[in-house]
């Protein structure tokens, strides 16, 4: 299978891209800006911070790349073949807040 996508968090080469609201569409970003992500990336992303989070910090590709876990996580990612699927868990504290 031919990978095609580029991954706007991690750069990575991937053959799936998802479509990453900015604003959850749970807190009315359906009009907002969203970004191209691997599967591994949303997951994680959404493992990671609330819906009420996303809305109000990371509301952009630049905030989410500041963050400390999201630096964890694309170091961790970074040589990991685009086409290797990952299992990501949510937090406790988002389990918590769901």
């Amino acid at each position: 299978m031919a990978q095609n996508h580029i991954c706007e968090l991690c750069n990575r080469n991937v053959p799936i891209i998802t479509k990453h609201h900015l604003i959850p569409l749970a807190k009315g970003g359906r009009k907002f800006e969203t970004l191209s992500l691997c599967t591994a990336c949303h997951q994680q992303i959404h493992a990671l911070f609330t819906n009420r989070e996303l809305a109000t910090h990371y509301y952009s590709l630049e905030s989410l790349k500041k963050d400390y876990k999201i630096i964890k996580y694309l170091r961790f990612i970074e040589n990991i073949p685009g086409d290797y699927e990952l299992t990501i868990k949510k937090s406790r504290r988002v389990r918590k807040s769901s």
